[in-house]
């Protein structure tokens, strides 16, 4: 068939948001790379104007949220992490625990944004690599992070998960803050727990934060019960979903330190910003432990 006279001798226009082919394998080469080396600590950061205040002392507060890739209540907006943002502002929060972090590839990071309009330290470490960018969990503290490392959960084929801990050192001694999203399956999330409460650099104070998917009693929040929180009935506030809150999947667990107060932030930008609320509570940190710890005991 003979060509028309109107695309003789013409290219045909690319796909206006098409990407060449050299451009396509080179994100995939990309994603592959960083996909083997999961998990692994993506970014680790000061602000650009630290926050001036309080050393770390005995009264703590922190916080955990799912921030469901900055994608609001039902996941099928444009990621805008201004509504988490704003979010994240209201709670005050010495050190927050962030879940479903996304770090876009092509476009300006998120995280650091958010970080650096608040005055936070930070630290991100990668979960799962896919087409859009690096997912994760995050740490935001208020006070500069003096170690940082990761812990691999993939304990199933079908999950990846892992977890950032954070070490602070304040004038009593070190706090160790570990940010985690456990695993759906019940076995899986135990082995996940045991593997994060025998790592041997978690054995002074610590603080776990995180998206427990905890719905029901199992061995796991058993485990986590037993050894973090002890005799104390703590009555775990319910998080999910953010419209109507039904399960208390976000938890605040710890050693070392005694819960003084806890509660969902229900305010009317937390309904609408993630399909979690956020978490909030405020510590103790005890001296018994911190001296222990700043010792060597």
């Amino acid at each position: 068939m003979p060509s028309s006279p109107t695309t003789e001798g013409r290219k045909a226009p690319r796909r206006r948001g098409r990407r060449a082919k050299p451009e396509r394998e080179r994100d995939l080469a990309r994603r592959e790379a960083l996909a083997a080396a999961i998990p692994y600590l993506s970014s680790v950061r000061a602000p650009s104007m630290p926050r001036l205040g309080e050393p770390l002392g005995s009264q703590v507060t922190v916080a955990t949220y799912n921030v469901h890739r900055w994608a609001g209540l039902n996941g099928a907006s444009a990621p805008d992490a201004a509504r988490a943002g704003f979010v994240i502002s209201e709670l005050e929060a010495d050190v927050i625990a962030l879940q479903e972090v996304l770090r876009p590839f092509d476009e300006e990071d998120p995280l650091t944004r958010l970080a650096d309009a608040l005055h936070y330290h930070s630290a991100f470490v990668v979960t799962r690599v896919h087409r859009r960018g690096e997912l994760g969990n995050a740490i935001l503290s208020r006070w500069p992070i003096t170690s940082i490392f990761s812990l691999d959960l993939s304990f199933s084929r079908v999950e990846r998960r892992s977890a950032v801990a954070a070490q602070f050192t304040g004038e009593r001694g070190k706090l160790a803050v570990v940010a985690t999203h456990l695993a759906l399956v019940d076995r899986t999330r135990h082995r996940q727990v045991r593997s994060i409460l025998e790592h041997p650099q978690l054995q002074g104070p610590v603080v776990l934060l995180g998206d427990m998917n905890a719905w029901r009693r199992c061995k796991a929040t058993r485990a986590l019960e037993r050894e973090l929180v002890g005799d104390t009935d703590i009555p775990w506030p319910r998080t999910f979903p953010a419209t109507r809150p039904m399960l208390a999947l976000d938890r605040v667990y710890a050693r070392g330190a005694r819960i003084l107060s806890i509660e969902a932030h229900q305010s009317p930008a937390a309904r609408r910003a993630s399909d979690h609320l956020p978490v909030i509570a405020r510590m103790e940190i005890t001296g018994d432990a911190l001296a222990a710890e700043s010792s060597g005991g």
